[in-house]
Order: structure tokens, then C-alpha cells, then sequence
């Protein structure tokens, strides 16, 4: 079974191809990455684009360090809801397999793409041509473990912080529906008077709070991660945090916990096409069984590369 999956894996990478040139084009992407543990050494399996030996013996070594282990990156575009009109960009959720965490995939992943790219404070995106944008929620969160330290019931500094986020939090809520350019108008007359008060409290906190304790390593990530946190403020299409693509992520962080890890490479990579699929059809208020039956019965019949398009997500007609 698991080679079937490769194989039908190999068979759709056009269809993956076509997704990923279509990503490379909207105006705002994100993403996120997670482990994945792997059984296999540099020669278990092909990856996409190579041919599959299904026959070989491979010789399978268990990762042991943390240095060695596999990652599955995710890239995508849009909403977890079909966009509201046919001119709005469509949702796309892509996931890559690699062996490394290395900044040089998301580079070769995203080359050419110099939008806006939300993301964690992970400094691997630093090597891409995009404007990277900050996450809020990773931020709130160093503070809501500060205010763990702080005990039950007790009120101190990282309250404060956690009370700015929120300002900036309840703008967002009362945007939810209205345009971008309503939101960029409402994040520019009232976010940014909250950051500016917010950036004078932790510029103040740097003298006053211990830089090695859990507050002042809040406060100093923050300072890190100020000007990819103030870009959301530019655009009313950037999202205020990396949120949509840790749900992007999760299914894969669920799924992990069934399958524990991939044996080869080619199993991994096979699982990124899939996953692609399955999660950008759902992004598309699609049920996957539904679109992927469509799509089993309709690939054998195309004759050129505009028909994938039709294939798409957005684009099928169910056969069913």
C-alpha cells in the first residue's frame, strides 16, 4: 500500500507543481514547519521528480539526534473558508519534505516570492526575497509563561504586556468581516498607538527586569521580533499572527501521532503531495474523498498542461 501512495504521489507531482507556481503568485503567504521522524538513510527512497526503485534493499538507520531529524515545512495562502468572491486569491496549503531545518529550504521553496510572508521567529526565513511579518500569538505567548512564573492570582508585569496584545487582538475581532483596506484604516488609526505605547513599556522594562528571567527573555524577543511584528500594519490582508499555518501544520502533528514516523524518503515526500491536497481541498469547503475521487477518475484524461487546471481544487467538476 505504501508504494501505491508513492506511486500515485509521483503521478499528481504536476498537479503539486501547478498548486506551487499558483502560491508563488498571491500577495501574502505564511508558514510554519514541524519534525518528522524518519527510518532511513540518504539512499531509502527517491524524492519527487526522481524515479522510484521500489525493488532496491535499503539499509534503514534510526535517527538519533535532534540535529539529524527530517522536517515537513508548510506554505500556503488564504483563509481555512473559501474566499468570498471568485476574484479573492484561492486557499492553498502546500507541504514540503526535507532533511533539514536549514534556511536554504524555504529560500528554494519560495524563490522569486518577495511578498509578505508571515512566520514565527524562526531565523531561517531571514535567507528568502520575502518581507517577512511577525507573529503576535508566539509573542503573547513568552508572556503568558512569564505569567505562569508570576504564581496564581498575581498580578505583575506580564499582565501589562499580555493587556497591549489584547488591545491590538480586539481590533482585529472587530474587523473580522470588513475589508482589507477597512482593516489596514482601522490598524492604522488604533493599533499603532497601541504599539507605540507598548514599545515604550518594554524599551522601559529592559533596566527593570532581569534579562536571563522569563519576563525579560519575553521582553527581549519581542524587541528582536519588532519591525516583522509591526509589517501586519502595512497591509490589511496580512493576518496579526502565524495562526493559519500552525492549523495548516496540525493535521500533519495529528496524523504523526498514529504513524510515528516515515521510512523513507520517498514515503515522507510521498505524504507532502497528499497532504497538499487533502488540506487545500478542505481549505476549499471540499470534502477530500469527494475531490479526490473526482480527481483519480478525471487525471487519466488529460491531454495538456491547461487541463490540470481544471483539476485544482477551486476548479474541479465532481464526477459523482
Amino acid at each position: 500500500m505504501s508504494r501505491w501512495l508513492v506511486a500515485v504521489s509521483q503521478k499528481l507531482e504536476p498537479l503539486y507543481q501547478r498548486m506551487h507556481d499558483l502560491l508563488l503568485q498571491q500577495p501574502v503567504l505564511w508558514a510554519d514547519d514541524k519534525t518528522v521522524g524518519t527510518v532511513l538513510d540518504s539512499s531509502a527512497g527517491p524524492v519527487r521528480g526522481e524515479s522510484q526503485g521500489c525493488d532496491s534493499q535499503t539499509t534503514l538507520k534510526v535517527i538519533e539526534s535532534e540535529k539529524s531529524k527530517s522536517y515537513m515545512w508548510v506554505y500556503g495562502c488564504g483563509g481555512d473558508k473559501p474566499p468570498p468572491d471568485s476574484t479573492s486569491p484561492p486557499n492553498i496549503a502546500l507541504y514540503d519534505y526535507q532533511d533539514g531545518r536549514g534556511g536554504v529550504h524555504p529560500k528554494d521553496f519560495l524563490k522569486g516570492y518577495r511578498g509578505p510572508l508571515q512566520v514565527d521567529g524562526y531565523q531561517g526565513y531571514e535567507q528568502t526575497e520575502a518581507t517577512l511579518a511577525g507573529c503576535w500569538a508566539h509573542a503573547r505567548r513568552k508572556f503568558v509563561d512569564a505569567k505562569t512564573v508570576q504564581g496564581k492570582k498575581k498580578t505583575g508585569k506580564a499582565d501589562a504586556a499580555i493587556a497591549f496584545i489584547q488591545k491590538l487582538y480586539r481590533v482585529e475581532r472587530l474587523m473580522v468581516d470588513k475589508s482589507a483596506q477597512e482593516r489596514l484604516h482601522a490598524r492604522q488609526t488604533k493599533s499603532t498607538v497601541v504599539m507605540s505605547n507598548f514599545k515604550m513599556w518594554l524599551d522601559n522594562q529592559l533596566t527593570q527586569v532581569p534579562p536571563t528571567s522569563v519576563l525579560g527573555k519575553a521582553v527581549q524577543y519581542t524587541l528582536n521580533q519588532w519591525s516583522k511584528l509591526q509589517v501586519y500594519l502595512t497591509d490589511g490582508r496580512i493576518n496579526i499572527d502565524n495562526n493559519r499555518a500552525e492549523r495548516a501544520i496540525k493535521p500533519f502533528v495529528i496524523g504523526r501521532k498514529a504513524w510515528l514516523f516515515a521510512n523513507t524518503h520517498g514515503g515522507a515526500d510521498a505524504s507532502a503531495v497528499l497532504y497538499s491536497l487533502v488540506e487545500t481541498a478542505k481549505a476549499n469547503d471540499l470534502q477530500p474523498i469527494d475531490y479526490l475521487m473526482s480527481l483519480f477518475e478525471q487525471w487519466p484524461l488529460i491531454k495538456s498542461d491547461d487541463d490540470i487546471n481544471h483539476l485544482l481544487p477551486w476548479n474541479i467538476e465532481f464526477t459523482h
